[in-house]
């Protein structure tokens, strides 16, 4: 090294030096005052030295720490967008683990299915999630949707209501074409199995919603307010080609729990009268 210090100072002046850099002594390269490493490397072509700049230890680290601080941000706003897009009611960005009041016993099975996503995924097994009106199945699947979605994962929640609103008024292709458009989603939760059974125009579309998701084998989420009775015993082959798919991927799971609906209106009141009392 030496050797290669002398031909580097008969052939190239070092360059100025900055306000945290030092020249040393031994190798005749600079380097960095903090961390103590070069920030130039010796390169030999021939009978010449080049000293091209090179990043000492704590730039690099500094770089890495702007790298990753730059990749958390476009991740969170990665995750930003698909909650904007998969989540088409705002309310249920509400609907997470950390909203959880302990009223449904039911929801650590939601745990373990976003614990054992990636195996549900390749399966291809979804939920059929069912029981009485008030619950907690919204919240339930609402749960797995943003859970999910915090980690980058496409979700789409939604509800039979909305889609079959949408679906009033299009032409076949275009039916067609914003139904598929599910499928880009890797979860698909659909609220209110059930609200189609007396139209003869919601009930075809529902199966093509379904029987599409079918089709391209990925995981889909269900709630209804049907008994699991009503959905393996139809009343006729309309519904029965939609029930069936439905509980061939989705296991079902009744959540059998108080109407939360009814508890949190206990407790909004409890509150409210607690605020009047503390006002005279």
């Amino acid at each position: 090294m030496k050797q290669i210090s002398n031909i580097v100072d008969a052939l190239l002046p070092t360059r100025p030096l900055q306000e945290d850099e030092y020249l040393n002594e031994t190798d005749g390269l600079i380097y960095c005052a903090k961390c103590h490493t070069p920030r130039q490397h010796p390169v030999q072509l021939n009978d010449r030295v080049m000293l091209p700049t090179v990043r000492c230890r704590c730039q690099q680290e500094q770089d890495e720490k702007e790298t990753a601080e730059r990749k958390r941000q476009e991740f969170l706003m990665e995750v930003s967008r698909l909650k904007a897009n998969g989540l088409q009611d705002k309310s249920l960005r509400d609907y997470t683990f950390a909203n959880d009041r302990g009223y449904n016993p039911e929801l650590q099975k939601a745990h373990e299915y976003v614990a054992h996503w990636e195996e549900m995924k390749a399966r291809s097994l979804g939920l059929l999630l069912w029981g009485d009106v008030g619950t907690g199945k919204s919240f339930f699947a609402g749960c797995i949707a943003n859970a999910l979605l915090d980690q980058g994962i496409p979700v789409l929640m939604t509800n039979f209501s909305r889609i079959l609103n949408t679906l009033t008024g299009m032409y076949s292709d275009d039916r067609n074409q914003f139904v598929d458009s599910f499928n880009k989603y890797s979860l698909l939760i659909i609220d209110d199995l059930g609200i189609e059974r007396n139209s003869e125009f919601a009930l075809e579309q529902v199966f093509h919603v379904i029987d599409s998701r079918y089709r391209s084998k990925k995981p889909m989420i269900v709630t209804t307010n049907l008994t699991l009775d009503e959905l393996k015993h139809p009343q006729d082959l309309a519904h029965s080609r939609i029930y069936d798919r439905i509980l061939e991927r989705c296991v079902p799971l009744k959540i059998n729990n108080q109407n939360i609906r009814e508890l949190n209106a206990v407790a909004n009141m409890q509150e409210a009268r607690n605020i009047f009392q503390s006002g005279t």
